[in-house]
């Protein structure tokens, strides 16, 4: 039986969340923020894996702030960047995601959540989310002390999932993810959904390529079939 492990940041819940709280201070360039947060904080995490350094991702996720409010000139107070650093953990799910995630666990699938957040901040976001009653384990990379894509990283779900390689998938709508995984030997789901969007070029292919969440209990392995 398949062992899924869900990347969380744009698998299961919307990055695009963190526009809310950042609004009253960026108004009308609040996407333009939004985006540049997002770009330096998966930046920044590449860094310390490639670095050997890691940092816990609240920190890596501040350091990011900082950089996007240079960038921007956009001005928040200190004690409004922790607040939106902690915002991390009160974005919404995917309306596919708690719905997928049942129908694949009720077909005995054993569902982890896998990402590069810190265990507790994990946990508060999927409680928030209303997704931690849908997940078997929540696995963070602060486990291994690196980042994905390193590939010590996809060996703790490997490890932790309890399943063969070939058998143990990543299901991720970060191309970057499901490459990395893909170089680990792991089987890959890829969402992609914004459908205008391609797959990174790579000389590598996902195994299955889905629109959503709510597909992936429709496709081999996962139908049951």
């Amino acid at each position: 039986m398949p062992v899924l492990g869900f990347d969380v940041f744009a698998t299961l819940v919307d990055p695009a969340g963190i526009a809310d709280p950042l609004r009253p201070f960026a108004g009308e360039r609040t996407d333009e923020l939004v985006g540049e947060w997002r770009r330096s904080q998966l930046e920044y995490a590449f860094r310390c894996a490639a670095m050997g350094q890691y940092r816990p991702f609240d920190r890596v996720t501040r350091a990011a702030l900082d950089r996007a409010l240079a960038l921007t000139g956009i001005d928040i107070p200190d004690s409004g960047r922790e607040d939106l650093v902690a915002a991390w953990t009160r974005l919404p799910a995917f309306s596919d995601a708690a719905p997928a995630l049942a129908a694949l666990r009720a077909r005995g699938h054993r569902c982890l959540a896998f990402s590069n957040g810190t265990e507790k901040s994990l946990e508060a976001l999927l409680d928030h989310a209303g997704l931690a009653a849908h997940l078997d384990d929540v696995l963070s990379v602060e486990t291994v002390g690196t980042y994905k894509p390193a590939p010590a990283v996809y060996e703790h779900l490997l490890n932790a999932g309890g399943g063969e390689r070939g058998a143990t998938w990543l299901v991720s709508g970060n191309a970057w993810d499901v490459i990395g995984a893909g170089a680990a030997g792991l089987a890959t789901a890829w969402l992609q959904r914004d459908e205008g969007k391609p797959f990174d070029p790579w000389d590598y292919t996902p195994d299955r390529i889905v629109p959503g969440l709510h597909r992936l209990p429709e496709v081999p392995p996962f139908d049951g079939a």
